[in-house]
């Protein structure tokens, strides 16, 4: 496409001192900490709706990496890693160093596990020298959360400061904690279902619970920023609790747990054999290790910032939440990246992105190019599709899965 101009046409809310407040907030913690580590998207889902080919180039944003690697695994051309946050590609560039240099067992003890007694010897001897200047430093200061004596790094990082508390507080709870463990060694849905309803969720949902879960600092740990919070509470009669509460239900009732990875890493702090993610499986990791690792490229930008500097175009384009503050924090900027985004896209790339809403605002303020065109006139979205590929997600903590494409 000819690249567009930027226009901005927007009218997001005006920031109360509260919302100043908890943006700072929010700002200071993204700011100096590693706030993934681990994906919070399926990439399952993902890949069914990217049919990535030999061809594609990927732009994604890191979060923790593992979809990069999962992606990685459809073999397309290039998957270019971009994260604002230089920690989030550090973390990325552990694991591809790790595949690079070590064996099946010590790869998944570090990443499967979370904890491997001899990570200091291994980051020193192995790892170390492959990784960019920002993440030596970050792994030398921190390359004790694979030792730490809370025995996992999926307990490290802002996310893991929220599965901690959650252990902590089923520790507190020993029969509630073992009817959650038996509902995760259920064997068919109707059992899940049985354990849930009878079991688990009188005992879980106390006003306690409800109330921490209603903090926005809560929030902003697990990277929820006010507006995000915001949109959920414009959905939801009972806010941010009622909205947790039914995604869970919807898990534990509706969906098999046997392969769900992402709500039972932050149960168990680690990952089993069977249940983790397709980098982590022996067979996977061998193909990442003969080649498929090294397609991938980390950028420490903004979406727009990696979009002005390359000048190769992008078939397709994983988004996840980002969109979302921005519309509330940086207007101006998201209209700009749509801007770049459209600018790169090779004709009939295809967008994913996520949402705390189902049907963003954004996407109907947005006004892209010289003609100041609605993003509805040059994207096509795949309602149908995007609908039945979001019952199969496994997280299921975003209201809106959005799949369009770009007009050729």
């Amino acid at each position: 496409m000819n690249a567009p101009e930027l226009c901005f046409q927007a009218p997001p809310a005006i920031l109360t001192l509260r919302d100043r407040i908890d943006q700072n907030v929010f700002n200071a913690l993204y700011a100096r900490s590693l706030v993934y580590n681990t994906c919070w998207e399926d990439p399952a889902v993902d890949r069914r709706a990217l049919n990535l080919g030999a061809d594609d180039t990927v732009m994604v944003i890191s979060s923790a990496g593992c979809n990069a690697l999962d992606y990685a695994l459809d073999a397309p051309a290039r998957i270019h890693a971009v994260d604002a946050n230089p920690r989030q590609n550090a973390l990325l560039e552990l694991k591809i160093a790790a595949i690079r240099r070590l064996e099946f067992e010590d790869f998944f003890g570090i990443f499967g596990t979370g904890y491997h007694p001899r990570f200091a010897e291994l980051y020193r001897t192995c790892l170390r020298s492959e990784l960019s200047t920002f993440a030596r430093e970050w792994w030398d200061k921190n390359q004790g959360w694979f030792t730490s004596p809370l025995g996992s790094i999926y307990y490290h990082g802002l996310a893991g400061l929220v599965a901690r508390g959650f252990r902590a507080y089923f520790r507190m709870r020993p029969k509630l904690a073992n009817d959650v463990h038996e509902l995760f060694a259920a064997g068919d849905r109707a059992t899940q279902r049985a354990i849930y309803d009878s079991r688990v969720a009188p005992a879980l949902w106390t006003p306690t619970l409800k109330w921490v879960l209603g903090r926005q600092f809560t929030m902003s740990l697990l990277g929820v920023p006010h507006p995000q919070r915001r949109l959920v509470q414009a959905q939801h009669p009972e806010g941010i609790a009622g909205f947790v509460r039914a995604a869970i239900e919807y898990v534990f009732r509706e969906l098999p747990v046997a392969d769900n990875y992402f709500w039972r890493v932050y149960l168990h702090g680690h990952y089993t054999p069977e249940c983790c993610p397709e980098y982590l499986k022996p067979e996977n990791f061998e193909a990442l290790k003969g080649g498929l690792v090294d397609r991938i490229t980390t950028h420490n930008r903004t979406v727009t910032e990696f979009l002005r500097e390359t000048n190769k175009p992008i078939s397709r384009f994983v988004l996840l939440d980002h969109m979302d503050w921005m519309s509330s924090y940086h207007p101006a900027a998201l209209v700009e990246e749509w801007n770049a985004i459209l600018r790169r896209a090779r004709p009939g790339a295809r967008v994913l992105l996520r949402s705390a809403h189902e049907d963003p605002a954004f996407l109907h303020w947005v006004r892209v190019g010289h003609w100041r065109r609605p993003l509805d006139e040059v994207l096509t979205f795949d309602r149908s599709l995007a609908a039945r590929l979001h019952v199969d997600d496994r997280v299921h903590t975003y209201a809106g899965f959005m799949i369009a494409d770009v007009a050729g």
